[in-house]
């Protein structure tokens, strides 16, 4: 399993152009937000999904957002680049998310989701670490594709189907049948296109605290409470609140912040239905 995983991250397309001018800015140390308009306004598609972001209930920004410049504006540089790289990456390893029961708008609803609690809860823990971990957790299921597509082919989408619904647990079933988590999985892909350190060891590490360089332990622990959180097909349910309420405690951090967070989200998206 392990060598299919391999063959078919290695026949993953190559980065458009747009993710590499994205990566490009992203290590500028002075970012400049018409220039990020100008790398952005070259894909209608990216341009068209941070709008639907920015108008998109968890939000709740009091106006309509009608043009890109004003998006970024109000999502900031790094969230707007996330959604960038998100669209594109998405794009390029696009496939049924059939053994999650999914569809590639559920995939995006959280997304989006985890953005948002990243902005709304770690930002009260520190603000870099807040910028730092807005691309990761907004990237850190796209290993959901690839697994995807190889369960597929391997004829055992059901089965898949039926144990997620015995053990409530996404990663274990994942373990189980590739025989790694959708973290790991994920991280490879970024490896393979040359992304970040911060991309690459934050995701990859995600409940394997105990091989995470050091540096990268708190982004991990972070990461996998927001996992928990925008569960693909439960997010936000009362089952995965208190799931990630557990471990936000186990973690050492802050309930109450993460609480207050979560029902400022789930507010606005009640609201709006």
């Amino acid at each position: 399993m392990k060598k299919l995983i391999i063959e078919k991250i290695d026949t993953l397309p190559p980065l458009p152009k747009s993710v590499l001018e994205l990566e490009e800015f992203r290590k500028m140390a002075n970012k400049e937000p018409l220039d990020l308009l100008k790398i952005i306004e070259q894909d209608p598609l990216i341009i068209t999904t941070v709008l639907r972001v920015a108008n998109s209930a968890m939000f709740g920004f009091v106006s309509e957002v009608e043009t890109p410049s004003r998006a970024i504006s109000l999502l900031g540089i790094n969230f707007t680049i996330s959604i960038a790289l998100g669209t594109v990456i998405q794009n390029l390893v696009d496939t049924k998310l059939s053994c999650y029961e999914a569809t590639t708008d559920d995939f995006m609803f959280s997304s989006n989701l985890a953005s948002a609690l990243i902005n709304s809860w770690v930002s009260k823990i520190s603000f870099d670490l807040k910028e730092d971990l807005l691309i990761p957790a907004f990237l850190q299921e796209v290993g959901k594709f690839v697994i995807a597509d190889i369960v597929s082919e391997s004829g055992r989408t059901e089965e898949f189907i039926e144990q997620v619904k015995i053990t409530k647990n996404v990663t274990a079933v994942e373990k189980e049948f590739l025989g790694f988590s959708c973290a790991r999985i994920t991280a490879n892909i970024f490896k393979h296109w040359n992304l970040s350190h911060n991309l690459i060891f934050s995701i990859g590490f995600v409940e394997d605290l105990e091989h995470c360089p050091k540096d990268y332990v708190e982004k991990a622990k972070i990461l996998e409470i927001i996992k928990i959180l925008t569960d693909i097909k439960n997010p936000l349910s009362d089952y995965n609140v208190q799931r990630a309420l557990t471990k936000a405690s186990e973690y050492g951090f802050d309930v109450d912040l993460l609480l207050q967070s979560i029902d400022t989200i789930k507010f606005k998206l009640e609201n709006d239905l």
